[in-house]
């Protein structure tokens, strides 16, 4: 007879731990809160049109993420850049870019750096000598988790300009939080993985439809067709211990017997229906916010794809009109990480804060009326990747032997990523497999080339 597991939360790593429970021969029922799956990587609707709740970007080097993709059906609904090309704006019309070149990691970024123009001479001289002083770090090493990003670019003589104006270009994004708060361990994946190891890592990659297509619907076809019971729409109250081993799923419309069970819900919500999560993790995870402005304007002012900004408010502009559903105009999204000055701000004053400041960068928008807009918040998007948060993430297996966890805050060594929820709903379906239904091992993380 197979095991039968329960996942509880319908996120990215909820999805992955079900998939490969499924395919590894378990009966596997998952339990949502909420009528659609996808978790933070979902879209809302407002006159006629669809807004993502954040712009999720990925990288080539999301190996994990992107055979998730592939798993689910979704591999021709993301537009993956042939290069890394990332334009740098400014209000003062300088244009720069981040853009890799062919030579062998790390030269492939060599003349980006040099001919970097929101950045003195001295400056970007310095930032060859941080790069490959940064590649020579270990992000498995403890001792990088003791001490925040900015300290060890301070020691390595990057200025405050230079911090702001590219390093944190990509800190933000990624560990949603400024260098001077991110925890070196995790700044050092980042920079490690995702640049200065292959040259190809970095380019980026998004979606084409609207998220709730991308990883709901394509996600609750891929689990049916596993055979997996998806339960939307069902509140998980407790997970009690069975007589004679493995778990009782409770919810409010009844009780669901099974041999385990893995919990990919966020820390508060696992340890409120009984998982075994320390409140010290609880408590001191924390949370980071990203605030998204989408803008719908009334004619197209910029043919970029995706951009980025300094001497600015504005952090990445991205177009969505296509995904948006709009006919005429353009639709812009801009994303704010590490937002936590925007929260208690009304939709309207940031909608026309953030088309002044579009104005800034781009002078066709200055032009341009909008005539709509939305604003998306996310109070919990990440964990606080701060120094300390490692020892704070648990992994998979946990004390009670039928009770498995999995979720981006959990320990991957990756940041609060799309990346690192696929791995760790993986791992905890690899970790559960073991226990109630040995089988050989095979790769976590999949192949895709």
């Amino acid at each position: 007879m197979s095991a039968r597991i329960g996942v509880i939360g319908g996120g990215l790593a909820g999805i992955a731990a079900a998939l490969d429970a499924a395919d590894d021969g378990a009966e596997v029922v998952l339990f949502e809160r909420r009528g659609s799956l996808g978790g933070l990587t979902t879209s809302i609707d407002r006159n006629g049109l669809t807004f993502d709740n954040g712009q999720h970007v990925f990288l080539r080097c999301c190996t994990a993420y992107r055979a998730f993709l592939s798993r689910i059906g979704a591999g021709e609904q993301v537009r993956m850049q042939d290069r890394c090309d990332v334009p740098v704006l400014s209000p003062g019309g300088t244009r720069s870019s981040i853009r890799r070149s062919s030579l062998p990691a790390p030269l492939h970024l060599a003349r980006s750096l040099a001919t970097y123009r929101h950045l003195g001479v001295a400056d970007r001289l310095r930032l060859g000598r941080a790069a490959i002083a940064l590649r020579s770090l270990d992000p498995e090493d403890p001792s990088l988790d003791t001490s925040t990003f900015g300290e060890w670019l301070d020691r390595h003589g990057q200025s405050p300009d230079a911090v702001e104006k590219l390093w944190n270009l990509i800190t933000l994004p990624t560990v949603n939080l400024p260098a001077s708060a991110a925890s070196l361990a995790l700044a050092t994946r980042v920079f490690r993985e995702g640049l200065l190891d292959r040259r190809d890592a970095a380019d980026i990659g998004w979606a084409l439809v609207p998220l709730r297509v991308l990883h709901g619907e394509n996600s609750v076809r891929a689990l049916r067709a596993a055979g997996v019971e998806v339960r939307a729409g069902v509140r998980v109250t407790s997970i009690d211990p069975r007589p004679g081993g493995g778990r009782l799923v409770r919810t409010e419309q009844g009780a669901t017997d099974v041999d385990a069970v893995i919990v990919a819900t966020p820390p508060a919500v696992a340890a409120a229906i009984g998982a075994p999560v320390a409140v010290q993790t609880v408590e001191g995870l924390g949370s980071s916010p990203i605030v998204n402005v989408h803008l719908v304007l009334d004619r197209t002012v910029t043919d970029l794809e995706l951009f980025a900004a300094v001497d600015s408010p504005v952090q990445f502009v991205f177009d969505r009109t296509a995904s948006s559903g709009l006919g005429t105009g353009q639709c812009l999204a801009i994303s704010l990480s590490a937002a936590d000055g925007y929260l208690r701000s009304g939709a309207r004053e940031l909608i026309e804060r953030f088309h002044a400041s579009l104005g800034d960068l781009l002078p066709a928008a200055r032009r341009a009326r909008v005539v709509d807009g939305a604003v998306t918040r996310e109070p919990a998007a990440t964990f606080r990747g701060v120094p300390g948060s490692a020892s704070l993430r648990p992994g998979a297996v946990t004390a009670e032997p039928d009770v498995f966890l999995a979720g981006a805050w959990c320990a991957t060594g990756w940041p609060a990523t799309m990346e690192g929820a696929v791995r760790s709903g993986r791992s905890a379906a690899r970790a559960v497999m073991a226990r109630v239904a040995p089988l050989p091992a095979r790769d976590l993380v999949g192949t895709v080339r």
